[in-house]
């Protein structure tokens, strides 16, 4: 292992504790208030699998069935540029990226996350999972992660930039990206007013803050202030006319139906910010340092 995967993970595995009241304290409301949905989140989801039960917060899960396609290809996307590096999630929940960044090869594999009760839960599956030696999770805040600067070849922020101040965001993913690094971000689009509406009449299933913080492509092209802007896609969109069918005989059909049309509307400029979900990459700025490892193919 090298000098800087040592020196990484000695770093992590001195922050294995949980904040104190008074560090609790002296968040931002919008912080805690984070810590606390998410706590309970987590608490109510293992009740809720216990008892067999959905609840009201997570009704939207539905809409997920549509997301295989997208899910494959980050994973495709972590397995070509985690291997060998320190691989960060980015406000990691129950750290699946991680443990899949550790599986594939990571030297050191990172979960942060503001959430105790996530962390807590995603130490316990890295240890069922029997990757605990590289996958290692702290309690931290993403807009101030307190890891040393340029930290890790590739970092993923999967469905959490709009729970952040992004100028903050973007200005620390930039310290602690080492020269050479991608980043890739997962992020739901604010553009659709079908969507919108939706979000707009479930206000229960997130924050405040992060219902006032979807992503536009505006947000995207803000990066460029730190970042070199890589690769976007646009995911979702026809295909979610097969959820409303689920259950039906014709709900495969439909959603089958749906990704073709997909894969050809959402190459249209304008169609394709009505989207439901869009990735893009951000790439270290230093152009002299060439990158550790190839994007996959489309």
């Amino acid at each position: 292992m090298s000098d800087h995967l040592q020196s990484l993970r000695r770093h992590v595995d001195s922050r294995q504790g949980f904040w104190d009241p008074q560090r609790l304290q002296a968040l931002e409301r919008r912080k805690l208030e984070e810590i606390e949905f998410h706590n309970l989140d987590r608490a109510q989801s293992e009740e809720a699998r216990a008892k067999q039960t959905e609840l009201q917060m997570h009704a939207n899960r539905k809409w997920y069935a549509v997301t295989e396609p997208s899910r494959k290809w980050v994973h495709q996307w972590i397995a070509a540029n985690a291997r060998g590096g320190a691989f960060l999630d980015y406000a990691c929940g129950l750290g699946e990226m991680v443990l899949r960044a550790a599986q594939d090869g990571a030297g050191v594999a990172v979960g942060l996350d503001i959430s105790d009760e996530s962390i807590r839960l995603a130490r316990a599956a890295a240890e069922r999972a029997g990757v605990a030696e590289v996958a290692k999770f702290v309690q931290g805040d993403c807009e101030r992660t307190e890891f040393p600067d340029a930290s890790f070849d590739c970092i993923v922020c999967s469905g959490m930039l709009h729970h952040l101040d992004l100028e903050q965001a973007y200005a620390e993913l930039r310290r602690i990206l080492r020269p050479g690094g991608r980043i890739l971000c997962i992020e739901a689009l604010a553009h659709n007013p079908l969507i919108q509406a939706y979000r707009d009449r479930t206000p229960e299933m997130r924050t405040e803050w992060e219902s006032r913080h979807i992503l536009s492509m505006g947000d995207a092209r803000l990066a460029r202030r730190w970042f070199r802007l890589g690769e976007v896609r646009f995911w979702h969109l026809c295909d979610l006319a097969g959820v409303l069918l689920r259950g039906s005989p014709l709900g495969t059909p439909a959603m089958a139906l749906g990704r073709f049309a997909d894969s050809l509307l959402l190459r249209i400029p304008g169609v394709r910010l009505l989207a439901w979900q869009f990735t893009f990459v951000l790439e270290h700025p230093d152009r002299d340092v060439p990158r550790r490892a190839s994007a996959i193919a489309p």
